[in-house]
């Protein structure tokens, strides 16, 4: 199931504007140049910012993510129709042969439960063409970033056309490792309505990751810096033979 912030149809209208600047995808349009992608896999979509951007570029892209109102928005953007938009998961596509498979932000981490994480590598590993590569970025547990998550840090008024300002913050709710859980708050100003988005991410570490990425078969070829996080995030490259 997808969280609240994607799912729900007034938080999903507003997660653009509440989040404009989008340079952390920078580092993926740069890869998909490196690789040479003509067709690309971009699970967890959410909005459509990154598939949109790749589309722009001429690229031929598919965009999945399971919230459905995340992929409403995206249908209604400019451009949208250059896309192929599948509400679902990477464990149910139909058949696809893609250079490139992407997860961006915190998609991966997302995905907490070991078993949809198994099937969803697997997914992605069934799109790729031979030699077509899988990428995507998770944070450093040893980092522990989830001890910024708080109201006094993450507190912001937005004023968005059309919507009017909407409050909004993060709470931690807690910290069982490798699991942290967390509550995202969002008020509407126009109308005072409230509502909540709980969401759950897995931490996982460099070897674990490349132990699973492993597993369902895929070469591990590099394990980068993450540019716009440097020291904090690991960016995985890995290759279907």
């Amino acid at each position: 199931m997808a969280d609240e912030c994607f799912g729900h149809p007034r938080l999903a209208a507003i997660y653009d504007p509440l989040d404009p600047d989008r340079s952390d995808l920078d580092p993926y349009v740069h890869m998909a140049d490196e690789f040479e992608a003509r067709r690309v896999l971009d699970i967890g979509c959410g909005t459509g910012v990154f598939a949109l951007l790749l589309a722009d570029r001429g690229i031929e892209v598919v965009g999945v993510d399971p919230a459905q109102a995340s992929v409403d928005v995206a249908r209604g953007k400019p451009g949208s129709e250059r896309v192929r938009w599948i509400c679902g998961d990477a464990a149910t596509l139909p058949p696809l042969r893609v250079d490139l498979v992407t997860m961006t932000a915190n998609v991966a981490q997302a995905i907490a439960d070991p078993q949809t994480w198994r099937k969803t590598l697997r997914g992605a590993y069934e799109a790729l063409r031979p030699g077509g590569h899988l990428v995507f970025e998770t944070r450093d547990p040893v980092r522990r970033a989830w001890g910024g998550w708080n109201r006094e840090a993450s507190y912001t008024v937005t004023e968005i056309p059309g919507v009017g300002t909407v409050e909004s913050w993060v709470q931690l709710i807690e910290v069982s490792e490798p699991l942290v859980t967390f509550r995202w708050t969002y008020v509407f100003g126009a109308d005072g309505q409230v509502l909540t988005s709980d969401s759950t991410l897995r931490f996982r570490g460099q070897q674990e990751v490349e132990a699973e990425l492993t597993a369902q078969g895929f070469v591990v070829e590099d394990v980068r810096d993450a540019p716009d996080r440097p020291g904090r995030e690991f960016v995985f490259v890995a290759r279907r033979p």
